[in-house]
This record gives structure tokens, C-alpha cells and sequence, in this order.
């Protein structure tokens, strides 16, 4: 069986060398954190307002100032920063965090494509940083996708064999 990071390679098409080159520098000391604000409060608004109702219902018990808060700070943790998430909330156990949520690969483009577009309006991030970014962004979303492939499959009713005579539980035993 492949590990979950290289299934999130063959479901993403980005390896794992290009989805970890966010390591290379620290994306954190360049951008600032504001940045790191700015680009979750655009991409949540953009998820807020998805015309697709499917969509918005997967982020319907979340609050959206803390989904904001939250994603940023995980950010921050993930590219170079302080633990700002690990302090609040303990380790970011990312799949575990995701479970109660349809993590499918429609939902996982959906998010991409709200990701990209608030990429694409930060005027505070650099073009090679967005590209780093996004890489690890579509990988990430992936390596969701299998976690969550594999907790369905983990959870699947196991069926127990029938009797082959089921109307002998029922008789009354022989004296």
C-alpha cells in the first residue's frame, strides 16, 4: 500500500519535493504576517459567498472569523512562523481535524480554485511564493482526500456471513 503522501502525489500531479519547496526559504519572515491574514480572510470570504450550496454547507458549523483565524495560523505554523496554531488548538493532526467534513475531490478542486483566485489577488505575496504555495496548497488538499478515502474505507459495515439455515435459531431444541 503507498504511504498517504504519495497517493496525494498521483491525486494532486504535484510530488512531494515540489509540494514541501515551501521549506526551501521561510515564506514566513518574507511575506509577513499579514499577508498570511490577508489571504485567508479573502479566500474564506470567497468561500462564504460560493454560489454552490453543496460547497457552503461543508463550512456551515464553522464560524467564519475563526475559520479565518484558524487557516492563518496554521499558515504561519506551516511556513516558517511561530506555533501560533499549536498553541491555541494543539498539534494541526490535520486529518483528524478534517473527519466530520466531506473531503471529496470535488470539494477538495472547489477549494483550490477559491484558493488560487485569493492568490491571485494578493498584491502582498510574490509570484514565486504563490507558486510554492499553490503546489503545497493542491497537495495538501489531496492528501486530505486520501486520509478521508481511507477512514470511508476503514469504516465500511463489515457484513457477517448468513446462516445457511436461518430458521434453526428459531427451533425450539431437541429434548
Amino acid at each position: 500500500m503507498h504511504s498517504l503522501q504519495e497517493k496525494a502525489s498521483v491525486l494532486s500531479g504535484v510530488d512531494q519535493a515540489e509540494a514541501f519547496a515551501i521549506d526551501e526559504s521561510n515564506l514566513f519572515e518574507k511575506l509577513g504576517l499579514q499577508a498570511f491574514i490577508n489571504l485567508s480572510t479573502n479566500f474564506y470570504t470567497r468561500v462564504y459567498d460560493d454560489e454552490e450550496e453543496w460547497f457552503r454547507s461543508i463550512f456551515s458549523n464553522s464560524n467564519k472569523e475563526d475559520a479565518i483565524q484558524n487557516q492563518y495560523e496554521f499558515f504561519v505554523q506551516r511556513m516558517g512562523g511561530p506555533p501560533l496554531y499549536s498553541q491555541r488548538k494543539g498539534h494541526p493532526a490535520l486529518i483528524g481535524r478534517h473527519r466530520p467534513f466531506p473531503v471529496t475531490h470535488q470539494a477538495a478542486e472547489r477549494w483550490l480554485q477559491h484558493m488560487q483566485n485569493a492568490l491571485e489577488d494578493s498584491v502582498d505575496i510574490d509570484e514565486d511564493s504563490k507558486i510554492k504555495m499553490m503546489k503545497f496548497f493542491r497537495h495538501t488538499a489531496f492528501f486530505l482526500v486520501a486520509g478521508n478515502e481511507l477512514k470511508n474505507q476503514n469504516e465500511k459495515p463489515k457484513h457477517k456471513p448468513q446462516c445457511a439455515c436461518k430458521h434453526t435459531a428459531n427451533k425450539p431444541a431437541e429434548e
